[in-house]
């Protein structure tokens, strides 16, 4: 049984560390711009402020509003005013009319009562008969009014500033569409009880209370009750007030409200740069370095180093980083693959510009002949290199385009093996499939680059195998690879060139084969699809144990093994299923 000194079962390590050599492909486009705009301000910045802020000020709009708090003030001083104007209507009832079957309001007494109870409030007062007159009014009975004493703000810019500002609001609010709706107070010369619709039904008995408008914009709230002895209505008294301090109180929450306001507008506005700093700053730098690597000649651009974030930019400047990272070497392989063309497609056209020249001078008919063939022999040689040449380059680019599917390996060898013995010629090597397992051997990729590679290996087989030689191929599952392995029966491979065999236009031939026939990209082909597919490949040799008492001490060369490693399922099929 043949061994190998250097190929045993893979272990996982090997496993991720084939995993982590993967090479991702990624698609771009051109952008249109052809250099990374300067500006002032980003937009980016602009569009944080605004989010921000717009929150924040439709937020502050509705608790400015205040619509519900002054609606609440207002219902409240309707109550009380309600309720003084039937502590007043009682109190009139009683003492302020006659002792008579036919009792009537003597008005007298009924301005000395209201100057009483009305004198020390600012409700006005007013007393209309049951003919719908007006009696009195408190407004022309009191003569003395109460001296309120306010204490002046200095005039300093701040305090300024904050009466501008409270009197924008209420220019504001005073537009509302809520106040089209609230009637006017229009107070006439010559007043009567039908120009108030309240004091209309208080002389019907009923207690009714109203809000209307001023120009100002401070509303008058009135309540009418009626004036009853014995359930008989003797007049209506109209209460009235406006809301001038429900006003100033509202004005005041507005004003404090607008304070802090300001704070958390500036606050927010700080906090939406700072995190727009962040964030825009860093792509603006990943977009320059861009920008630089792409105008750059002759030196390698760094791309600034975020990915001590632990957040999306972080992820961006390492994903560029490493994107960056393959484009150079990309670009460095593109440089030695079209140093490794020149130099092999100088080889021929050399042989054939002497051929050339020879041919034109030579007399012998013989000598004529054999310089023709070596022209015809170097013309298929350009052309069998040109079109491997043309191959090898067109693989990177179907691998991106191409989509991942399931390929069955079990399926394929077994049909591969199947197609080659039914078209193999008497004496050539045979090839044998011993398949361990069917199960488990589906891997995601593309089934026609791994099929090219089964072909190329047992292909460069078979050309160092001696006539009905076998060729055995292997697969099994190994975790969550997949391990393919190809045995001949060759010379082997020269232990210093197991590395080499892999390069571009490398060719190790058997000393009978004639000089050109292989071009030797096909293993350096092999080893590109394995590795865009997120595997590995490798070579070694087999030996045959040393006899026993022999003179030769040596393990003796009987064949060489290539292994292929293929994830079943590698990250990048999963992106593109």
């Amino acid at each position: 049984m043949a061994t190998s000194r250097r190929y045993q079962d893979i272990p996982q390590a090997e496993f991720r560390a084939a995993a982590t050599d993967q090479s991702a492909a990624s698609q771009g486009g051109q952008s249109d711009r052809n250099t990374v705009r300067k500006r002032a301000f980003s937009p980016l910045t602009l569009r944080i402020l605004v989010v921000n802020l717009v929150a924040l000020a439709i937020l502050v709009g509705g608790v400015l509003y205040l619509d519900q708090y002054r609606t609440g003030l207002i219902d409240s001083r309707l109550k009380q005013l309600q309720t003084q104007a039937e502590i007043i209507a009682g109190a009139l009832g009683e003492a302020a009319t006659t002792q008579q079957d036919t009792a009537e309001i003597e008005t007298d007494r009924a301005t000395q009562i209201i100057r009483r109870l009305v004198g020390p409030t600012e409700t006005r007062a007013r007393l209309f008969s049951t003919s719908g007159e007006l009696m009195t009014d408190s407004r022309e009975i009191i003569a003395e009014r109460q001296v309120l004493e306010h204490k002046l703000a200095s005039p300093t810019w701040y305090n300024r500033a904050l009466e501008k500002i409270g009197d924008v609001l209420q220019m504001i609010d005073n537009h509302l569409p809520t106040r089209s709706e609230i009637p006017p107070y229009v107070e006439h010369p010559a007043q009567r009880a039908s120009d108030y619709p309240e004091v209309t039904r208080a002389l019907d008995g009923y207690s009714t209370s109203m809000v209307r408008s001023r120009d100002d914009g401070a509303y008058v709230l009135t309540a009418a009750v009626p004036v009853q002895r014995f359930r008989r209505v003797l007049g209506a008294l109209l209460l009235s007030t406006d809301t001038t301090d429900i006003a100033k109180i509202v004005k005041a929450e507005r004003l404090a409200i607008a304070q802090v306001s300001a704070i958390a507008f500036a606050v927010t506005a700080l906090l939406s740069l700072f995190l727009a700093k962040t964030i825009a700053r860093p792509v603006i730098r990943l977009a320059e370095a861009a920008e630089r690597i792409r105008r750059g000649r002759g030196r390698r651009v760094a791309i600034p180093d975020f990915s001590n974030r632990n957040d999306e930019i972080g992820d961006l400047s390492a994903a560029l980083k490493d994107m960056t990272r393959d484009l150079y070497a990309r670009i460095d392989a593109i440089d030695a693959f079209a140093a490794d063309v020149a130099h092999e497609l100088k080889n021929p056209l050399t042989s054939l510009r002497s051929a050339a020249e020879t041919v034109a001078r030579a007399d012998d008919p013989a000598a004529r002949a054999r310089l023709t063939a070596i022209m015809l022999e170097d013309v298929r040689r350009l052309n069998r290199l040109i079109t491997d040449i043309a191959q090898a380059s067109r693989i990177d680019a179907e691998l991106l385009r191409s989509e991942a599917e399931p390929v069955d390996l079990h399926r394929m060898l077994v049909l591969f093996v199947e197609g080659y013995e039914a078209t193999a010629d008497e004496g050539t090597p045979r090839v044998i499939y011993r398949a361990e397992t069917s199960e488990g051997l589906i891997v995601y990729g593309m089934e026609a680059r791994i099929g090219q590679v089964i072909r190329n290996l047992v292909d460069n087989a078979i050309s160092f195998s001696p006539p009905n030689a076998k060729i055995t191929i292997r697969a099994r599952p190994a975790g969550s690879f997949v391990v393919i392995t190809i045995e001949d029966e060759g010379p082997g491979i020269p232990e210093s060139r197991l590395e080499e065999i892999f390069s571009r236009f490398y060719s190790e031939r058997p000393a009978e084969e004639d000089f050109g026939t292989h071009s030797g990209l096909g293993l350096s082909i092999s080893k590109q699809i394995v590795e865009a597919h997120g595997g590995r490949i490798s070579a070694e040799n087999l030996y045959a144990p040393a006899e026993p008492g022999g003179d030769d001490t040596h393990e003796k060369v009987i064949g060489a093994r290539f292994t292929v490693l293929l994830p079943v399922d590698p990250p990048w099929a999963r992106a593109r299923r």
